[in-house]
């Protein structure tokens, strides 16, 4: 479930997790609205993805090259926080 700042997800025992959303865009080449995300308790920076339905459902992003689209816009995104950062 999705809402303005958050998701919830559930772990691999079923328990919920709270996720901070850095971003969301939409893609026309697969039809597809995604959001990126983030555990606010891991200090890794690690981030997560996946597509959302308009019920804001998560879905799994399906493709090796749907996930390189992916991982290009979440590029371009780092860059330009660290561009803004200076």
């Amino acid at each position: 479930m999705i809402d303005s700042n958050s998701l919830y997800v559930k772990d691999q025992d079923g328990n919920e997790k709270r996720m901070i959303i850095l971003f969301t865009f939409d893609s026309t080449d697969y039809n597809k609205s995604y959001v990126v995300f983030q555990d606010p308790d891991n200090d890794t920076g690690e981030v997560y993805a996946s597509a959302y339905n308009d019920q804001g459902e998560l879905l799994p992003i399906e493709t090796d090259e749907e996930w390189d689209m992916v991982d290009e816009v979440i590029n371009t995104f780092a860059s330009d926080e660290e561009l803004t950062d200076d």
